[in-house]
């Protein structure tokens, strides 16, 4: 995603700050803020190998030198938020999310479903040498309902990741759910093996009761959302998945959804 540094940087920074302010001047109990991946993995000198937890923060010189500014100006606005938190005795909790895919509530396009819309209108003839993390929309909205809630689970961060993939292994799970569309076989960069992704741990979410729905469910429902909108043409030689396409309505995740 590429965002101008004085189209994002302020903004991002201001606004977060102005919510745990006027939460402490409120006397608000509890604040979860969202947050993003973007805060922890963007760390050159991170060992790939060691799975990211609450500990680990993108480095901002790293940020700045990509032209990162959404993750530069993310990991300025938490670690500033942490400060205000502390300092005026909030206790605040943060769910970083990782790229969320599912259902579309709101009638345009978001970054996270272009993620994979290139993949099915045949934009993309070849699939890049990436990894990535993802959750389900629903997930993440309960993932900030059971922190809010929980006894004791203020004072860190909880990255809410249901697993890891290759750009590869997404794209043939997309074409085994929808082998109508043109989904790409070919890797853009044939010399070099598959990069691997970041390791997590979301044990964290796993304790508070969360179940991470399946990437194979979320895919479905995302690319079925798209059509229902009229993104990509529909078509009739999908299976259909046995799962709601809304959580149940007495669900920590509904609940909050409804006050949207």
């Amino acid at each position: 995603m590429v965002v101008a540094q004085e189209e994002i940087i302020e903004p991002v920074i201001t606004g977060t700050l102005n919510v745990v302010e006027v939460a402490a001047d409120a006397g608000v109990r509890r604040v979860v803020l969202s947050s993003t991946i973007g805060t922890m993995y963007m760390d050159p000198r991170r060992d790939p190998d060691s799975p990211l937890d609450d500990s680990f923060w993108s480095d901002l010189d790293y940020c700045k030198n990509t032209k990162n500014w959404y993750c530069y100006a993310k990991t300025i606005a938490e670690r500033k938020a942490w400060e205000v938190a502390r300092g005026r005795g909030v206790d605040m909790a943060v769910v970083i999310p990782v790229v969320v895919l599912g259902e579309l509530l709101q009638p345009g396009m978001n970054t996270s479903t272009k993620h994979i819309l290139k993949y099915l209108t045949g934009e993309a003839k070849t699939y890049v040498n990436e990894s990535h993390a993802y959750v389900h929309v629903v997930d993440a909205a309960e993932a900030h309902v059971r922190v809010l809630e929980a006894p004791g689970a203020g004072g860190r961060r909880y990255i809410c990741a249901e697993r890891t993939l290759h750009r590869g292994e997404l794209c043939r799970i997309l074409a085994g759910l929808f082998p109508e569309y043109p989904i790409p076989t070919r890797c853009r960069d044939e010399i070099n093996p598959p990069k691997k992704g970041y390791k997590f741990t979301n044990q964290p979410l796993k304790d508070l009761g969360i179940k991470f729905t399946p990437v194979h469910e979320y895919l479905y429902e995302a690319v079925k959302s798209l059509e229902d909108k009229g993104f990509i043409k529909k078509t009739s030689n999908t299976k259909e998945l046995h799962r709601q396409s809304s959580p149940p309505q007495n669900s920590p995740a509904s609940m909050l959804m409804s006050k949207l």
